[in-house]
């Protein structure tokens, strides 16, 4: 574990030391392709460097950030776009907003975003936050406790377990580094989830509660370049269709590429059919919303929400949890939670052990 670690900072160093260079040498060039073919070097980089750390919770949670997030931010950046343009006056903000899963709060007059914005605001209905961080606490608990007994747990119920585990932990972990950016760096930013099990539809699952750091970077770099080009080719009212595709697909394919860090083996692109079948139902759920009910009939949102999470829960299971349990990634994932939480209880212990010692050895004199 303390090879591991070293590894970490020697990768964090090395993406540091690679932003430091974007911000200082192609911020100065042109933006356009004399700017991206500087870049070119970082992108690769940053892609390899999440291969030197082996620990499923490091190594996904390093891939994610700097091959997909930093990866495409700077290709934003590239052609003056995103959230590092212009790059800001400060080269520790640069690197956060490159490099972390934050978004700063903006006076957006987008009508779209706006009406997002106003959706991010509402709370929930019966619970506070600080109630509803205090229940996710319980139930990670009481996930991390069932699976000591797995091997008198349906297979399937494993699965779920592990799922609902590994949103707990992404939903805690982006919430920390939004927290420690906004408490260090003093920055403004948006949530990164809105109480996604709440969501009635797909596209309010996807669009406005689940990952919306991701959602607002795939936004930028697929779904708006691709609506652009469908709407030279297509009616305007359906444009927005082939964009949702895209932009599915290559969320899809991201997710395959973070996978092969874990496996270091060929993706079975399983996890890109999951995502392209999300964005085919989704697509389909908005031309139904247009053409066949205009807007105005609805189910209601208990049943709304029920179905979403029975589809969610049959197409996981069908077709996104079957590579982790193929290559024992899930079994890995937990065994090192467990490693880490005895860690963690052992030196605690010690630390406990060498208070104790030194509280006798003050109170004796």
């Amino acid at each position: 574990m303390d090879g591991e670690f070293k590894n970490l900072l020697q990768v964090w160093i090395l993406a540091t030391t690679c932003l430091t260079y974007c911000y200082y040498i192609p911020s100065k060039i042109p933006s356009g392709t004399s700017r991206l073919l500087s870049l070119l070097p970082i992108f690769y980089l940053l892609t390899i460097l999440p291969l030197k750390l082996h620990t499923i919770h490091l190594c996904v949670f390093t891939a994610f950030l700097l091959v997909w997030l930093t990866n495409f931010k700077l290709l934003l950046f590239a052609f003056d776009q995103g959230p590092l343009s212009p790059p800001p006056s400060k080269l520790s903000h640069f690197i956060s907003i490159a490099c972390l899963p934050i978004k700063l709060k903006t006076n957006n007059t987008n009508p779209s975003r706006k009406k997002m914005q106003k959706h991010l605001q509402k709370s929930f209905p019966i619970f506070s936050r600080s109630t509803l961080l205090a229940i996710k606490v319980v139930l990670f608990v009481v996930l991390l406790h069932a699976y000591k007994y797995k091997q008198y747990l349906h297979q399937k119920l494993i699965i779920i377990i592990c799922m609902l585990y590994t949103y707990l932990l992404l939903e805690t972990v982006l919430a920390v580094c939004a927290a420690l950016a906004q408490a260090i760096l003093g920055l403004e930013l948006e949530p990164q989830f809105n109480e996604p099990y709440l969501s009635t539809s797909l596209q309010d699952f996807w669009g406005r509660r689940w990952n919306l750091m991701v959602t607002s970077i795939l936004h930028s770099t697929v779904y708006d370049p691709v609506r652009r080009i469908s709407t030279r080719l297509i009616d305007d009212k359906w444009a927005a269709l082939p964009a949702v595709l895209a932009t599915f697909a290559v969320s899809g394919v991201m997710h395959d590429i973070i996978y092969c860090y874990l496996t270091r083996a060929p993706p079975t692109w399983e996890m890109t059919s999951f995502f392209v079948l999300h964005g085919t139902c989704l697509t389909m759920e908005v031309a139904a919303k247009r053409e066949l009910t205009d807007g105005r009939w609805r189910l209601h949102p208990a049943v709304s929400c029920l179905l979403l999470l029975v589809f969610l829960l049959m197409s996981s299971l069908w077709l996104f949890s079957p590579p982790l349990l193929r290559g024992g990634v899930s079994e890995k994932m937990m065994r090192e939670v467990f490693t880490f939480a005895n860690l963690i209880k052992n030196e605690g212990i010690a630390l406990m052990k060498i208070l104790h010692e030194k509280t006798i050895f003050v109170v004796s004199i």
